[in-house]
């Protein structure tokens, strides 16, 4: 059954397909009923006795902490919740705060925001510039910051971490310096449908100043990135290949390494958007081989305004500069300018310097937890989260169903029929607290593939818990008999 909801000009707002194994159950009908709040720690754990089993900088769980997560006492979202202080509110629009929007941004932990105030209070300084104390430290705690960063990934070597502002910024620095340098006419650069705006636009604009080509990759009948499709598509004339490591919308996982062998066979590069990978699991460079790989840090539970490239040295060193001014020189003429190495060719003027360093923070923490630890809990709740929405009436849920064989990442984005997602986001918001995300999350060409303008997403850290989901569906289920209470 496939029904068209249209708003008041009659534009098509969302189209319906029932969900898998869906449950038909009865809505209620009249007044919207306010649902009670669900506790977000175990009665049993006081944020005092659970902040005495961590410590600061390295963290790393004491083996009692360990062996109960493993045994199922609590949760891994149960134990790190007191370590966020903006999770604790007291009420957003009257109610307890579930943040299920981490997919647009993460939420800071205190070790993070501890970090960026401890270098404005103790040693703010300008980085590289001076030999007085203040600035050594700070120089000395934003190239740490480098280091955190390329041993996150498994980088081997911290010259092949450049800052940037953010992903999209990253990107826009291959398009611009690798590729205005390197790609032709008739070249080709493969794609796919889903990949996010800031891995779209700058290929675009790139393809329109060189004369190369961009081919896009449709779905599979799963929803996902038809992956025998890009295999094939990649020939002689592919000369790069952009791919996202984890889709913000389906929640799919595409197979990076393989990928990279294709590509790499017929000499092509290969730049990996991992913002929703390196946040949630192991991220090896190394290992997956890519030539670029981007971040950003305000989704791994860092300070928004920097993120950073990964790129292998050999093509690092044969790129000219993204942007010229002052840190990025050799020399400086009247005529002519030499420039630095990589990674300083590449970050013109004063950096982020706090962000950085709050970036190092927040990998500190991770890797206290471990990403592996992260992964897999993450998984479990993607598959409690997509379970229980399949119990909404008249939804329907994007990318692939999660099996033995299929591992979705932690978010879903969906639609119910005749009800505009933004309508859903707003009701969520300000009768239940719930944040969600509602729109086309920088994927247009994605949606309009879907038949749809706009989705809601509802995406999980693993702060969060199955309390917030359950929350959350009963907060959605309520939403929608409202808005069906209208017919």
């Amino acid at each position: 059954m496939v029904n068209t909801n249209t708003d008041k000009q009659g534009q098509p707002l969302t189209k319906f397909c029932s969900c898998i194994d869906e449950q038909k159950e009865p809505t209620m009908e009249g007044l919207v009923v306010k649902l009670p709040s669900f506790p977000f720690l175990s009665p049993n754990i006081s944020s005092s006795s659970s902040s005495s089993t961590f410590r600061l900088g390295f963290r790393r769980f004491s083996a009692s902490i360990s062996a109960a997560v493993n045994e199922g006492f609590v949760s891994l979202g149960q134990l790190t919740r007191p370590d966020f202080p903006i999770l604790h509110q007291q009420e957003v629009n009257g109610s307890k705060l579930v943040y299920l929007d981490n997919a647009a941004t993460s939420q800071k932990p205190t070790a993070v925001l501890k970090s960026l105030q401890n270098y404005y209070e103790a040693y703010n300084s300008n980085v590289h510039r001076g030999i007085h104390y203040l600035s050594a430290k700070a120089t000395d705690e934003y190239e740490l910051a480098r280091k955190k960063v390329a041993a996150f990934i498994n980088a081997s070597d911290s010259a092949e971490i450049v800052f940037t502002r953010n992903a999209t910024e990253a990107i826009n620095l291959v398009a611009y310096s690798w590729g205005l340098s390197n790609l032709k006419p008739r070249d080709e650069i493969i794609l796919t449908i889903a990949e996010h705006h800031s891995a779209i636009v700058p290929w675009q604009i790139v393809a329109q100043k060189t004369g190369a080509i961009l081919k896009f990759v449709s779905l599979d009948e799963n929803e996902v990135p038809d992956v025998e499709k890009l295999r094939e598509m990649i020939s002689t004339s592919t000369k790069l290949v952009v791919v996202h490591h984890v889709s913000n919308v389906l929640g799919s996982v595409l197979p990076i390494e393989d990928i990279v062998i294709w590509a790499h066979a017929v000499g092509a590069k290969v730049l990996v958007d991992a913002c929703q990978s390196v946040p949630h699991m192991v991220v090896d460079v190394q290992g997956l081989d890519a030539d670029f790989l981007v971040a950003s840090s305000h989704k791994m539970c860092g300070p928004t305004g920097i993120g950073f490239l990964f790129g292998k040295s050999n093509l690092l060193l044969t790129m000219p500069p993204f942007l010229g001014g002052g840190e990025m020189i050799s020399d400086v003429f009247l005529d002519h300018s030499t420039y630095a190495e990589p990674p300083s060719r590449f970050e013109a003027g004063t950096p982020a310097i706090g962000e950085a360093i709050g970036l190092g923070a927040a990998i500190d923490y991770l890797s206290g937890i471990g990403m592996q630890k992260i992964h897999d809990y993450e998984m479990e709740l993607a598959n409690y989260l997509y379970e229980k929405l399949c119990s909404v009436p008249n939804i329907r849920i994007y990318g692939p169903k999660p099996s033995d064989d299929v591992h979705r990442a932690a978010l879903c984005s969906f639609n119910i029929e005749n009800i505009h997602p933004t309508d859903i986001a707003t009701f969520l918001d300000q009768q239940h607290g719930v944040a969600i995300r509602s729109g086309h999350h920088c994927a247009q060409p994605l949606h309009r593939h879907l038949g749809v303008n706009a989705s809601a997403r509802a995406s999980l850290h693993f702060y969060n818990t199955e309390e917030d989901v359950d929350n959350f569906i009963q907060s959605l289920k309520d939403t929608v008999s409202f808005f069906n209470s209208f017919k």
